[in-house]
């Protein structure tokens, strides 16, 4: 088969990180022999530029035909308020990309709180507080008077039930296959107790999977005192929105946490961290977790589509990159090397052609 993918560079770093991703992506692919059909697509500033809008409509064309992309950090701190044309874009709720898939994981010889942390999140993105996700037009949240504002907050069963499956799924492929579901069900009854449900409704079918649940505090505490009890976590978006960023504080910080938001049948690789403005141009910014971002994708793609060309792929970029990151020789500043973004992505790529 020939997999199909977007490049959507985004704002400010996202020029300089997405295409050492995608070079990664092209060299693995390239080794393995797995056929790949790229197309870009403009997004954010780049799209307002051509087209009046920081969602084109030409994009969200291109994006349905194809089974997953690359997405750069949007800047829209700094978009201009109160414009409809200037929007963080809204491709998760548009193409039901409801799982965000984020792990954390420890290197050697690299700065983290703790060693041997090995832990996945995944959260829900199309539901729960975040006003953005849950709704397709208007806001989750308005204010009737100056004194009061009411934010809604959105839980289904088939949102609960398609990301349980996605957890179990992800816990099956895992040495310890362990899941564990976080939520605070003795306070919010019923939505949080829906969401419980369905996992508690799936555990039979996953004898192999050791399921658990937490009160999302005792686990943010759990998480920081001793995260090595973790292996996959599945919480709410807001709840996971918090305890993704807590893992990628456990393991070095958010250059070194990649992501994929994934749906049904499309994947979006998307790192957690931000368009980084003050240091864009410089190339200087750490493309590990774009690039490993990328290596998701194709692990992802690779198991939706049976695909064993994709998973090696997926495979070699994991281990170019632990390489490249041991050997500390062609590191950025921010993980205590001296090495600009293009350097980096020159190792990673000469580790996969090696």
């Amino acid at each position: 088969m020939t997999l199909k993918l977007g490049i959507l560079t985004g704002d400010d770093i996202g020029l300089e990180v997405v295409p050492e991703c995608v070079r990664a992506m092209r060299a693995a692919a390239g080794r393995c022999g797995l056929r790949i059909s790229w197309v870009e697509l403009p997004i954010g500033r780049h799209g307002h530029e051509e087209h009046g809008h920081t969602l084109p409509e030409v994009t969200l064309k291109g994006l349905r035909e194809l089974d997953g992309w690359v997405l750069g950090p949007i800047g829209h701190a700094a978009y201009p308020r109160n414009d409809p044309t200037w929007v963080f874009p809204p491709l998760r709720k548009k193409f039901e990309l409801f799982a965000s898939i984020k792990p954390v994981r420890t290197q050697d010889g690299l700065p983290g709180l703790h060693r041997d942390v090995d832990i996945v999140f995944l959260r829900e993105v199309t539901e729960g507080m975040q006003s953005s996700d849950t709704v397709v037009a208007g806001t989750g949240e308005f204010r009737p008077n100056d004194e009061i504002t009411i934010a809604s907050r959105i839980i289904t069963r088939t949102g609960s039930r398609r990301l349980a499956r996605e957890a179990f799924e992800i816990a099956r492929t895992r040495p310890r296959r362990k899941l564990t579901v976080a939520h605070k069900e003795p306070v919010y009854r019923l939505a949080c107790g829906m969401f419980a449900e369905e996992f508690r409704k799936l555990a039979p079918e996953y004898p192999d999977v050791t399921f658990e649940e937490a009160m999302i505090d005792t686990i943010a505490m759990k998480l920081v005192m001793a995260p090595q009890q973790y292996d996959v976590v599945a919480t709410t978006n807001q709840f996971g929105d918090i305890l993704t960023d807590i893992g990628a504080g456990l393991v070095g910080g958010l250059g070194l946490a990649p992501g994929i938001c994934a749906g049904e049948r499309q994947a979006m690789a998307q790192a957690t961290h931000g368009s980084a403005p003050d240091i864009a141009g410089r190339g200087i910014a750490n493309p590990y977790a774009m690039i490993m971002s990328g290596q998701m994708l194709l692990d992802w793609l690779g198991r939706k589509h049976a695909e064993p060309r994709a998973t090696e792929a997926a495979r070699l970029i994991a281990d170019a990159m632990g390489r490249v990151v041991a050997e500390r020789r062609h590191l950025t500043r921010d993980l205590g090397g001296d090495a600009g973004t293009r350097g980096m992505g020159d190792a990673v790529v000469a580790a996969i052609e090696g």
